[in-house]
């Protein structure tokens, strides 16, 4: 669905070829024999949301939306589904792909096949979106399945959390062909565990100092958790299109900056 819904979105030729589903096939032969390592990925959102939902949930009772009173899970369960995306996507983006350049030297040996660089970005890339969206997903079936959705909009939740691990595939494959060492990761840490523990995702931001609040609005991240607990609430708003088009433009100069990147670190 993944590989699919990207080619069919960029314009023929701009950023790969269709070739590029066979990146997409390779990462799902791999997968196939080490299908543990993919499957782990699914009981992360049941034994979060149920921690929510049986310790602090009872705790801190409920949290006001705007003039919307919600329990403390249901507030949460948006924004980790928010982050589950992001956290899947960004594990094949960046030391999966950190992996196959520069230290196997896999794209070397893709190269010597009628794939172009553009088809391995393309390829790579519709590989960490199909798992963001596996991940988001089963994140969505869990909420629904212990209550945590409260309006028919979450089905929209799923579309969202698509988005996001878009944005953040693109931008973190990117940042990846940076690199230079497995040491230079502390730096991917640096820039999601402040993203992960200040979006939004637990508190409302309107809870933290005016300055505070302002540099949180313009992450990626909080864009991703303002949307989808709009869709699970139901209650939508213009800024819901300023959220979408952050996410929009981040994919596509991801995209862009990945292509970029892999033809110069892989052509002569």
């Amino acid at each position: 669905m993944g590989a699919a819904t990207v080619l069919r979105i960029l314009p023929p030729g701009a950023f790969g070829s269709r070739r590029a589903v066979h990146m997409l096939e390779r990462n799902g032969l791999i997968y196939r024999k080490g299908w543990y390592f993919l499957v782990s990925g699914f009981f992360e959102p049941l034994l979060y949301l149920l921690s929510l939902g049986i310790g602090l949930n009872h705790l801190i009772g409920v949290v006001h939306v705007g003039t919307t009173a919600v329990t403390y899970s249901a507030f949460v369960a948006p924004g980790m589904l928010a982050t589950s995306a992001m956290n899947g996507s960004m594990t094949d983006a960046t030391f999966t792909t950190f992996f196959r350049l520069k230290v196997d030297h896999t794209y070397d040996s893709v190269m010597a096949t009628p794939l172009s660089v553009e088809d391995i970005a393309l390829g790579e890339l519709s590989w960490c979106l199909t798992r963001g969206s596996l991940y988001s997903t089963s994140f969505l079936v869990c909420m629904w399945a212990l209550g945590d959705t409260l309006s028919p909009w979450a089905i929209l939740c799923l579309p969202v959390a698509i988005l996001t691990s878009l944005a953040f595939a693109s931008a973190g494959m990117a940042a990846c062909t940076f690199l230079r060492s497995w040491q230079d990761f502390d730096l991917v840490m640096l820039a999601l565990l402040p993203m992960f523990l200040f979006s939004g995702t637990f508190f409302p931001i309107s809870l933290y100092p005016t300055w505070l609040e302002w540099v949180i609005r313009v992450t990626p991240l909080y864009q991703g958790v303002a949307m989808a607990r709009a869709c699970n609430l139901g209650i939508f708003d213009w800024s819901f299109l300023a959220h979408f088009a952050y996410l929009a433009a981040m994919s596509l100069v991801g995209i862009l900056a990945t292509s970029r990147r892999f033809r110069k670190l892989l052509t002569p």
